[in-house]
């Protein structure tokens, strides 16, 4: 019999997703970050797709400097045309700081995308990523949050399409990974 099968945004979603997860992340989901990270940093944000937080981070915290912007499609023309999956130290040795929201894509389908993203980046640098909370409660999350996790600081929900009326469906969280990881994982909640 005939199936027919809904890409959505969340799961209480009726929304298609955009390709790539292109989503730009707006300010309020950047505000709660900022308190977390050092006084003064230099990062690489290689799923930038316009570039947009990028800019916030800049707004929100004066003495950050971004050293690397990539996308596998950038959205605006400072950004390189670069896939993450193919980051290494050679983009990122002058940086502290990976900062990135990427594509929230963890099914087999996808090569388990997100969970390869967190494994390539934390190799190289501390980094923050910006993705669902749900995530943490899954049996897949588990090894990267026993040998990578190190903080989570909880944001909610976000309004990921500006011109919407409401927020998303998901509560989100930033996420810092790096496999240095030293003691238990460090929980800031709203």
């Amino acid at each position: 019999f005939p199936v027919t099968i809904k890409i959505l945004v969340g799961k209480r979603s009726e929304y298609a997703r955009k390709p790539r997860d292109y989503y730009p992340t707006p300010l309020a989901a950047v505000t709660p970050l900022a308190v977390h990270l050092p006084t003064a940093f230099t990062f690489a944000e290689p799923c930038a797709g316009d570039g947009r937080l990028i800019k916030h981070i800049k707004e929100l915290h004066g003495n950050a400097n971004c050293l690397w912007s990539s996308d596998i499609e950038p959205q605006h023309d400072s950004i390189s045309c670069f896939d993450a999956l193919n980051l290494s130290q050679t983009e990122v040795s002058n940086c502290d700081l990976i900062i990135t929201n990427p594509p929230w894509e963890r099914t087999k389908a996808s090569g388990y995308l997100l969970h390869a993203m967190i494994e390539r980046f934390s190799s190289l640098k501390p980094t923050w990523l910006l993705f669902d909370a749900d995530w943490v409660h899954t049996i897949q999350s588990s090894e990267l949050v026993k040998n990578r996790l190190c903080k989570i600081v909880s944001i909610g929900r976000v309004k990921w399409i500006e011109d919407s009326a409401g927020t998303g469906k998901d509560n989100c969280c930033w996420y810092l990974f790096d496999s240095n990881k030293a003691g238990p994982t460090e929980f800031y909640g709203r």
